[in-house]
């Protein structure tokens, strides 16, 4: 229920900060802190952004263990377990998803309880006394690019959703927020919280102690990344988006801090013991090996009955299961398969399972906790990006100029000599297909190919794009299910159940 749950948020939202507001939790408490009190020092401001950086972590946010909202109603990932047919969570694999679902649900309250969040450190930043213009302006940069992110999310999973930005102080201020706004709208908000987040002093690479915050190089490659989006998906001014999404991708590629993308070999972006020097890292949801509380779980839950190649921790369910569709798609000899994934001869699972996030380290211990980072966008991310907007704009031999970075670091033949391979030029016959297809190879398990997908093929044809796939490499999940209704995710039943009008459903739920 959008009325409910913004307050309910925005209850949340201060509570995260320790404090609350009176009118909507406990009028009569004497030890209440209102947000006007809690938003008075430069520290308190401080504690409220790192709050939302703890909020990504969430599998129910962007976090390592949201692969339901993406690689899971792609063609990446699904599982073969059988008793998983009749869950909720089988749904984003099976195309049968249906408005009632608490995962989705779960989602779209998360995703706009952090951009409350965001708000409120917004809508009351004016209040408090900063050391320096500088320092108040880098905190603003912050919140704004997480609720820019979030509402990236939002669009892209929806379409047109409701767009608030300031914080919400009572049931009528909520009730005046509660309609879906065109989905331009909601991109014209992201690009000016973007564009604001790039007036501050913030440093184009954040790394030792600040590793894991945001710079100007994710600023840039974010806004590029939404420019991109919005050339495909919307139908006014393509050709500018196009133009703005080369520049700002551009300009994050330009931040590198590195000469040559062969210069990093593709294990050691992943390597446990050398991410705190990958160079190749832009915005990444660090973890901390050993922690109870703050360390990476994919590595042991993505491991299968009778493997140790993840995690010390001994694994009790077939792991992290990949689609036949993917593993069908990666290139003879491409060393990026054997590293991102692995048979498992167990019986019990006898099906291949994900490898891609190691740390068997004895610091990770049994109870698998591993130090490996969440890369949320990383150089090669960018580059592939690049391939694909110089690509869209007729730069045919400088997209291919990037897509050879990658397939070079890869140890993979440049395009030119594998395009003039049989099996090659019939799989992905157009630049398009075979930058498509770098991405898939390089980029799986990041949560990355769904949001490909949508932002290559118009809906109709991604449906025909699925369709004209082999049900056999689907598992369990019912490729027949495939239709235009996938495109979006369906609207939270509750959400549009309060008002069917101002929250309409998306079709087909």
């Amino acid at each position: 229920m959008m009325k409910k749950y913004t307050i309910i948020v925005f209850a949340l939202a201060l509570v995260s900060f320790t404090s609350c507001k009176k009118s909507f939790i406990e009028q009569n408490n004497p030890n209440a802190v209102t947000v006007g009190d809690y938003f008075t020092t430069q520290s308190a401001v401080s504690l409220a952004v790192n709050g939302l950086y703890a909020g990504l972590r969430s599998g129910n946010n962007l976090g390592e263990n949201s692969s339901l909202f993406n690689d899971q109603h792609s063609d990446d990932t699904g599982t073969n377990d059988i008793s998983s047919n009749s869950g909720e969570p089988f749904q984003f694999a099976n195309y049968s998803l249906i408005a009632s679902n608490s995962y989705i649900n779960a989602h779209w309250l998360d995703l706009y309880s952090l951009i409350s969040k965001c708000n409120v450190i917004t809508s009351n930043i004016n209040n408090v006394t900063f050391t320096s213009a500088a320092v108040k302006q880098e905190y603003i940069a912050q919140a704004e690019f997480i609720r820019a992110l979030m509402y990236f999310h939002l669009v892209r999973k929806w379409g047109a959703v409701p767009l608030v930005t300031t914080q919400l102080n009572s049931a009528t201020a909520v009730a005046a927020q509660t309609y879906r706004q065109p989905e331009s709208a909601v991109y014209a908000q992201i690009v000016a919280d973007l564009k604001d987040a790039l007036t501050s002093d913030l440093p184009n690479l954040q790394t030792g102690a600040n590793a894991g915050l945001i710079g100007k190089a994710a600023m840039n490659g974010l806004l590029g990344e939404v420019y991109l989006t919005m050339a495909s998906t919307l139908t006014d001014n393509k050709v500018e988006n196009l133009t703005n999404a080369n520049t700002y991708l551009t300009a994050c590629y330009n931040m590198r801090p590195f000469t040559s993308l062969s210069a990093i070999p593709y294990a050691d972006v992943f390597d446990v013991t050398k991410k705190a020097t990958n160079p190749e890292a832009i915005f990444e949801i660090v973890n901390k090996q050993g922690d109870i509380n703050y360390s990476s779980s994919i590595a042991a839950n993505n491991q299968a009955l009778g493997e140790t190649i993840n995690s010390l921790k001994v694994a009790t369910s077939t792991g992290g299961n990949l689609r036949k569709d993917l593993i069908n798609e990666y290139e003879a000899g491409d060393p990026r398969a054997a590293f991102n994934y692995k048979f498992a001869s167990n019986p019990t699972v006898f099906d291949y399972f994900i490898t891609k996030y190691r740390d068997a380290s004895a610091a990770a211990g049994v109870n698998g906790y591993g130090g490996n980072n969440w890369p949320l966008m990383r150089y090669a991310d960018i580059i592939l990006l690049l391939a694909e907007v110089n690509n869209d704009q007729g730069n045919t031999a400088v997209a291919i100029q990037y897509l050879d970075m990658v397939r070079a670091r890869a140890g993979m033949p440049l395009y030119a000599v594998a395009s003039t391979n049989p099996t090659y030029a019939t799989k992905f016959p157009t630049l398009k297909l075979a930058i498509l297809h770098e991405r898939r190879s390089e980029l799986a398990f990041e949560h990355q190919r769904w949001f490909d997908l949508i932002r290559n093929f118009t809906t109709p044809e991604l449906v025909s794009y699925f369709q004209a796939k082999n049900p056999l490499n689907f598992g369990n999940g019912k490729l027949a299910n495939f239709g235009v209704k996938d495109r979006y995710f369906p609207i939270p039943l509750s959400e549009y159940q309060l008002d069917p009008v101002k929250m309409y459903q998306n079709p087909g739920y």
